[in-house]
């Protein structure tokens, strides 16, 4: 094997064939194990070092029929190797019982991905984070006598070698670690431990645990290294990595391991209730530049798809169901442009430097105010990094007797210390408008229509045989072990008639302290009033006016979790659930009954839940002549033919208020529509220069959080599909919709200024000196071709893909020229050079912009 060029083929070691002097790549099944080492510069593969472009896709935030497809356009689009994590808790869900079925099918995703001829990174953690729920850690382990999590506990270490060695040896079995020929090139054990002052609040044992852990991975003989990252104190031989929106600063604990990010942030997460953040391109290929630029060789975009966070996998609390991550591979699959393709361009670039930059260590120097030089020499081999790291202001650079122009926040390479092929702030890709397309819910040939509704009143209060009683308030995860969202507590109030509070009427206020996260109180079978925290506090006080009636009055309090904590010391403790008190309040005499102690009733779960009314069976179903809308506690069932086509499929929530969707039995996960973001920190467009951070780029304020839930095909037959709704706060859920993502529009902006496109860098020097910067579009679907020209300018055009604009200065004939060479193919490239358009405006740089629509 070569070093670790990429790899192409069927099966899963290198046999070096040699065909027309060029060296073909076969992965066959007998060939030689590969050795993984390390060295201060970098990973080594059979004793070559390398560059390595990672990306992160976590396999059951999609499905197996996506697999295939996301892996095929992370190669595409320059990656190297696949990382992702192991979910503890979706395979282990029972004490010894396991499960690696469908999407939870880790071996089968691993082997995917040496198929297509990348490397894989297994984070096993096993504590993940990852914004899912309970960061990855089975309930049940929290029950085990005199657990303590994440630190110097016998009873955890115990458990956590168990699944960490079941994991290695699934893997030894099917021959995946590259010792054994396989993709697997790096493992990892824990995770962000040393991030701020998590480690720290463990005290003493959390340095003993560290160790312990490093040893125990080492035990486990993979052949390939173990990292942790986040873990300045990680010992040897224990490669520390970086996690963060901008490494380049980082420095390992060690000169004998190499310069390693696990996580460059593509975007951030969603959480009901929050904005949609996102970040841009020119950014990110900013941080990645500037990662390699001192000193870096192996860098991992967390995400590159981050998918769906199906059934109930989603943490926080409040994550919500979308984990699309702004990733350049979408929540869908579909590639995100303009940041896939500048990444994939940015690579190729990268790669052009590979040969100097792990040969040696950078030369860094300062040019000036903000500007910073770095360069790899050894021998033949010369490569440099140009970076203008102010944000204000363009500068002109002299290096090596040439001049060079830096905008503001980029970096500029040259692969040979002289030609720039790529700048980071100058895209040369297509971009494109995703949009969703609705599909009516009337029936008609397409498909999509929902038709048959029935419904199924879910019981207010105590309706199973597993409900029982105890004195006082408990605390909901403890007592649901995470088996339902769901908690009743239940308490009868026997009121006299000669109660003076009795004539307060509305008066009378019951007052509820919670935990969180979510809280609907009933009085008397009637629901009263609700409650919500958020992201950042999640816990839920309510006041409610309440009327009570001479006798019983039955208060009913349904508490309700929004996914478990993920993150943080001591994450496992955080409770939830109403811990009081549980107060009524407010009468004429000013006095207060509280009803925190009485003896309360307990239901785990929903009634549905237990009958399994999800999977659409049971004879419960009733069909009415109007269906019963906007009220709590309700299940509803609906049966649809799959819409037609092959693009990826969306429900739209509206007019729904909260609540857990399946089809065909399984769950597409949490619904809360009518959870909004507030309407400020959103702008227009985001200035990606300077530093980033999760709150800088916002968009959707003053909308719902998420309106669109992922339904993958492969759920679906062609007709007699079943959608079966439960929705806890009331809702129309007449009001549904399909709708399918698709992608009609692309665009691309490219100046006489911009660097030839990458592949031109082959070019020898004298064809590379004529030709000129080049505007290229292409259609991103293999059926669709161009069909029109919404929008074509050679000048001082403005504005962005959707809102172009023409400037003071433009060609006259630019339309035409574009309609000529773009009309009716699949792509088309033009140069972007007066020589095609003309000279509108002598002395100033000029742009072509164009807009195309692609059916």
């Amino acid at each position: 094997m070569m070093g670790v060029e990429r790899r192409s083929g069927c099966c899963l070691s290198v046999v070096m064939l040699v065909f027309g002097g060029v060296f073909l790549h076969c992965l066959v099944m007998t060939s030689f194990a590969a050795n993984v080492t390390y060295d201060h510069r970098a990973l080594v593969i059979d004793g070559k070092r390398g560059v390595l472009i990672s990306g992160s896709i976590h396999y059951p935030r999609s499905t197996p029929d996506m697999w295939p497809d996301l892996i095929q356009k992370s190669k595409d689009g320059g990656l190297d190797v696949i990382e992702t994590y192991v979910f503890w808790n979706i395979h282990e869900p029972v004490r010894n019982q396991y499960d690696f079925e469908g999407r939870k099918d880790l071996i089968n995703f691993v082997k995917l991905v040496g198929k297509a001829g990348l490397y894989v990174h297994v984070r096993i953690g096993p504590y993940v984070c990852a914004e899912w729920n309970y960061g990855g850690f089975p309930l049940w382990l929290h029950f085990i006598p005199g657990i303590e999590f994440r630190t110097d506990n016998e009873p955890f270490k115990a458990e956590m070698k168990r699944f960490t060695a079941k994991i290695v040896d699934m893997i030894k079995q099917e021959n995946l670690y590259a010792s054994q020929g396989g993709p697997v090139i790096l493992s990892q054990i824990e995770n962000e431990y040393g991030n701020g002052d998590i480690e720290s609040r463990y005290g003493p044992r959390a340095k003993p645990y560290v160790n312990w852990a490093a040893s125990m991975a080492t035990s486990l003989d993979t052949g390939v290294p173990w990292v942790m990252c986040q873990q300045p104190d990680a010992p040897a031989p224990i490669i520390n990595t970086c996690n963060g929106f901008y490494c380049d600063q980082f420095k390992q604990n060690s000169d004998k391991t190499p310069k390693m990010w696990t996580e460059n942030w593509t975007g951030w997460f969603l959480s009901f209730g929050g904005a949609v953040p996102y970040r841009p391109v020119e950014d990110i290929a900013f941080a990645v530049a500037r990662f390699f630029q001192r000193g870096g060789t192996f860098q991992n975009y967390y995400m590159y798809h981050g998918g769906t966070n199906f059934g109930r996998t989603s943490g926080g609390p409040f994550i919500a169901t979308s984990y699309d991550y702004d990733a350049p591979l979408d929540e869908y699959g579909l590639i995100r442009q303009p940041k896939w393709g500048h990444l994939k361009d940015l690579h190729k670039a990268i790669k052009l430097c590979e040969a100097a930059m792990v040969a040696t260590d950078p030369t860094i120097t300062s040019l000036g105010s903000n500007i910073e030089a770095s360069v790899y020499k050894t021998g033949s081999q010369c490569a440099a990094f140009l970076a203008n790291i102010g944000t204000q202001s363009d500068a002109a650079v002299s290096f090596n007797g040439n001049s060079y122009h830096l905008p503001p926040w980029s970096v500029s390479i040259l692969p040979d210390c002289k030609n720039v092929a790529l700048n980071t702030a100058k895209i040369n890709s297509v971009s494109t408008i995703s949009t969703f397309v609705t599909h009516s819910s009337e029936a008609d040939a397409s498909g999509g229509s929902l038709s048959g509704w029935t419904s199924v009143n879910e019981p207010v209060g105590i309706s199973s045989d597993n409900a029982f009683t105890k004195m006082g308030l408990v605390e909901q995860i403890n007592t649901t072990a995470d088996k339902s969202d769901y908690l009743w507590y239940s308490l009868s109030v026997n009121v006299k008639n000669d109660e003076p509070f009795l004539q307060d009427g509305s008066e009378t206020v019951l007052h509820v302290e919670s935990l969180g996260h979510v809280l609907h109180a009933f009085i008397n079978g009637k629901l009263s009033g609700s409650g919500k925290g958020n992201s950042g506090n999640s816990k839920v006080s309510i006041e409610i006016p309440v009327t009570l009636v001479p006798g019983e009055n039955k208060i009913d309090l349904l508490s309700v979790t929004v996914g478990l904590q993920n993150y943080g010391a001591f994450f496992d403790l955080r409770g939830a659930g109403i811990t009081g008190p549980v107060q009524l309040k407010g009468f004429k005499n000013g006095s207060t009954i509280d009803l925190s102690s009485k003896q309360w009733t307990y239901q785990v779960g929903l009634k549905g839940e237990e009958l399994g009314l999800f999977n659409g069976g049971s004879s419960l179903w009733k069909s009415q002549t109007a269906l019963p809308t906007n009220q709590p506690l309700i299940w509803y069932k609906a049966n649809f033919d799959a819409p037609a086509g092959d693009t990826p499929l969306s429900m739209d929530f509206t007019g729904m208020g909260k609540g857990e969707a399946w089809v065909n039995g399984q769950s597409i996960g949490r619904f809360w529509p009518t959870y909004t973001a507030s309407n400020g920190g959103c702008t227009d467009s985001c200035n990606y220069r300077g530093s980033y951070n999760s709150n800088k780029c916002l968009k959707n304020c003053g909308k719902p959080s998420q309106l669109l839930y992922h339904i993958p095909r492969s759920w679906l037959k062609s007709s007699g599909n079943v959608l079966v709704l439960f929705e806890e706060m009331g809702g129309n859920p007449t009001k549904l919709s399909f709708a399918t993502r698709e992608i009609r529009t692309v665009c691309s902006r490219v100046s006489e200024a911009h660097p030839l496109p990458i592949d031109m860098w082959a070019l020898e020097d004298d064809a590379r000196n004529k030709a000129r910067p080049t505007l290229s579009l292409e259609c991103p679907h293999p059926d669709q071709v161009i069909s029109s020209i919404k929008f074509a300018s050679f000048g001082t055009p403005q504005g962005t893909c959707g809102s172009f604009s023409h400037g003071r200065c433009r060609s006259g004939n630019a339309l035409s020229v574009v309609k000529k060479a773009c009309i009716g193919s699949k792509s088309c490239s033009l140069g972007v050079s007066i020589n095609v358009f003309g000279d509108p405006c002598i002395g100033v740089t000029k742009s072509l912009a164009v807009e195309a629509s692609c059916t």
